[in-house]
């Protein structure tokens, strides 16, 4: 019995028509199984984020020591890094930590960059933590999936 079929709990809970998984992660995308363009793992996406958070709190302690911002240091990180991953995103399709690790975003529904309602909304629910956290068969959080991205190995 296929998870769209049937009358058990499962086929209820997993929607009308979801696709079945893919034998490896981006494989309903379109997207190939390794190397350039295939979905990046969880671990290399952690470790980017954690580079561009450390970035972001360097900039933050910079322009608070300046007395360029009154706000406590992690707020002013927040939204340093907010508007980094969010700009940086829009204009070359990668963070600075994503570029760092070999990781971009693209987008998975034929347009061929990310705009910047995608990155802005992409940016707030990454800021939420909780979206993130929550992946689908192809390694996709609930930020991706609802932004219509994906993140890819350069």
């Amino acid at each position: 019995m296929s998870r769209t079929s049937g009358s058990g709990l499962g086929s209820w809970l997993s929607g009308p028509g979801t696709p079945e998984p893919g034998t490896y992660p981006g494989e309903r995308l379109g997207l190939p199984r390794s190397g350039s363009g295939s979905i990046a793992r969880f671990g290399r996406r952690i470790a980017a984020l954690a580079v561009d958070w450390v970035i972001s709190l360097g900039l933050a302690a910079l322009a608070t020591t300046l007395g360029l911002i009154s706000l406590p240091v992690q707020t002013t990180q927040l939204i340093v890094w907010f508007l980094l991953g969010v700009v940086s995103v829009r204009l070359f399709g990668f963070s600075p930590g994503q570029f760092a690790l070999g990781l971009k975003v693209v987008s998975v529904d034929g347009r061929g960059y990310v705009g910047a309602g995608r990155a802005l909304a992409r940016g707030l629910l990454i800021a939420l933590v909780i979206p993130a956290l929550f992946t689908d068969s192809d390694l996709r959080g609930l930020h991706d999936l609802a932004t219509k991205t994906a993140v890819v190995k350069r």
